[in-house]
C-alpha cells in the first residue's frame, strides 16, 4: 500500500510497495483510497518566505556594507532598541510586565498557528483558526483564574461574583473546553479527518509550549521581579555574546540544525553570561523593588513591592577555596546568596537554554522557513526571540520550588478560611497546644484553654 508523503509535515519515508498477493480486506483497500484522497494536495515549498522589512533608513545607511556586516548592524541596532524597551517596561512596574507577557504569548501563538494554516490552507479546514483562538481563550481563562485565586484571595472573597467564579472556576474552565471539543467534532469533514486531527494536535501542542510557559513566567514574577528579570537578562546576554564570539571567532560548527552556531560562540557565551549574571545580580539584589515579592494591597487596590529582604538578599562573607585564593589573593568575599543561585541560572541559560533555539531551528527547517515571522527586522518573529525564554521560565519555576520557596502562609490561610467554623476552631486549638509545647506560647490557665 503506497501512501503519498507529506512534504514539510513528515520526515519518514513512504512505506514500500507490498507484495501483490497481499491484497488485504475490503476495509483496508477503502482505507488506502481514503489516505490517498486525504493527502493529495500538499504545499510544495512550505510556508511563504516573508519579505525583507528592514526599515528603509537602515537600508540606505548600510547600503555600502556586505550582507554579513549589514545583518550585524541591523541586529545590533534592533537589539539595543529591544533592551531599552525592556528596561522601560520594568520601570513601569509588575502590572505592565504581566500585560507584556500576555501580549508576547498571544503573538507567539499567532505566529505558530499561522505556520500551520499556511501549510494546510489549501484544504480550507472549517473553523480551524476560530477554534484555535477559542482554545487559547479557554486555557488563559483557566491559568489566569488560578493565578487570581492564589494571589488575590482577599479581593476575590470581598466580591460576591468573583467568589462564585473562584469556587466553580475549574468546572467552568472544563465546560468551556468541552464546548470547544464538541465544536471540533462537529466541524469534521469527510476526506479531511486526518488533517483536521493534525491541526487539533498542532493547536494543543502550541498551547502547551506557549501558554503554560507564560503562566510560569508570571508565577516567577510574583516571587520577586529579580526572578523575572535576571533569568531573562541572562538569556539575552547569552544570545548576544554567543553571536558576538561566533561572529568574530567562530570556526567550529556546533550543531547541524543551526549551521551558523559554533563552539567558540557557545563557550564564549557561557563564560560571559556567568560573569554577567553574578554582576547583574549584585546590582539588583540591593533594591527592595526587585527582591520583594509582588503582592496586592487590599487597602489601595494596587500592587506593592515592599518588604524586609530575606536572607537570600543580605550580604554575607564567603571563604574562597584555596585555588581561587591563590589566584585572587582574597581569603573571603562579600556576596549576596542570590549571586550563588545566579550562577545556576546563568549556566542553564547558556548550556540548556540554546536547546530551545535548536528545537525552534528544527521546527523551522521542517517547514522550510527562515523565521517564524518578520516582526523584528534582523531577528525574525517574536517566537524567534523567545524560543529560549520559555525553556528558561520552566527551569526557574522548578528551581524556586525545589531550592527557594518554602510553605506559603497565605495559601494556608486561604485553606483555613474555607473550612467550617468548628474545623477552624479545632485547628486553632491544635496549633495553640503545639506552640505551648514548643515554648513559643506561654502556658495559659484552664479558663483560657
Amino acid at each position: 500500500m503506497t501512501e503519498v508523503r507529506h512534504r514539510g509535515a513528515r520526515d519518514t519515508e513512504p512505506p514500500q510497495q507490498q507484495p501483490s498477493e497481499d491484497k488485504g480486506s475490503d476495509s483496508e483497500r477503502k482505507g488506502e483510497k481514503y489516505v490517498a484522497s486525504d493527502t493529495q494536495t500538499k504545499v510544495d515549498s512550505g510556508v511563504p518566505v516573508p519579505p525583507d522589512d528592514t526599515p528603509e533608513v537602515l537600508n540606505k545607511a548600510l547600503s555600502g556594507l556586505s550582507s554579513r556586516w549589514k545583518n550585524w548592524w541591523v541586529r545590533g541596532i534592533l537589539t539595543l532598541a529591544m533592551i531599552s524597551f525592556f528596561f522601560l517596561i520594568i520601570y513601569l512596574g509588575p502590572m505592565v510586565l504581566m500585560m507584556i507577557v500576555l501580549c508576547v504569548q498571544i503573538k507567539c501563538f499567532h505566529e505558530i498557528i499561522t505556520i500551520g494554516y499556511s501549510v494546510y490552507h489549501s484544504y480550507h479546514l472549517p473553523w480551524f483558526r476560530t477554534l484555535s483562538w477559542y482554545f487559547l481563550l479557554c486555557v488563559n481563562y483557566f491559568f489566569y483564574g488560578e493565578t487570581v485565586t492564589d494571589y488575590f484571595f482577599s479581593l476575590v472573597q470581598r466580591e460576591e461574583p468573583l467568589r462564585i467564579l473562584s469556587k466553580y472556576h475549574r468546572f467552568i474552565s472544563f465546560a468551556l473546553y468541552l464546548t470547544g471539543f464538541c465544536m471540533f467534532v462537529l466541524s469534521l469533514v469527510k476526506k479531511h479527518y486526518r488533517l483536521q486531527f493534525y491541526m487539533f494536535g498542532w493547536t494543543h501542542v502550541t498551547l502547551l509550549i506557549v501558554v503554560t510557559q507564560s503562566h510560569l513566567i508570571i508565577h516567577n514574577l510574583f516571587e520577586g521581579m529579580i526572578w523575572f528579570i535576571v533569568p531573562i537578562s541572562c538569556v539575552i546576554c547569552n544570545d548576544i555574546m554567543a553571536y558576538m564570539f561566533g561572529f568574530f571567532f567562530g570556526r567550529t560548527p556546533l550543531i547541524k540544525l543551526s549551521p551558523k552556531k559554533t563552539w567558540e560562540g557557545f563557550i564564549g557565551g557561557l563564560f560571559a553570561t556567568i560573569v554577567f549574571g553574578i554582576m547583574f545580580s549584585y546590582v539588583m539584589a540591593g533594591y527592595r523593588y526587585f527582591v520583594c515579592p509582588v503582592e496586592f494591597n487590599n487597602d489601595s487596590n494596587r500592587f506593592q513591592v515592599d518588604c524586609e529582604p530575606s536572607d537570600l538578599f543580605q550580604l554575607q562573607d564567603y571563604t574562597l577555596p584555596a585555588i581561587l585564593e591563590s589566584f585572587t589573593g582574597w581569603t573571603t568575599v562579600r556576596l549576596y546568596p542570590f549571586q550563588i543561585h545566579s550562577i545556576a541560572l546563568s549556566s542553564f541559560a547558556s548550556i540548556m537554554g540554546p536547546f530551545g533555539g535548536f528545537f525552534a531551528s528544527g521546527f523551522k527547517r521542517a517547514f522550510k522557513i527562515k523565521d517564524f515571522a518578520n516582526t523584528i527586522p534582523g531577528h525574525g518573529g517574536i517566537m524567534d526571540r523567545f524560543d529560549c525564554q520559555y525553556l528558561m521560565a520552566t527551569f526557574v519555576n522548578v528551581y524556586i520550588a525545589s531550592f527557594i520557596r518554602g510553605p506559603n502562609p497565605s495559601k494556608v490561610i486561604q485553606q483555613l478560611l474555607a473550612l467550617r467554623p468548628d474545623q477552624q476552631l479545632s485547628i486553632f486549638n491544635s496549633l495553640k497546644a503545639h506552640l505551648m509545647e514548643k515554648g513559643l506560647l506561654p502556658a495559659l490557665g484552664g479558663a483560657a484553654a
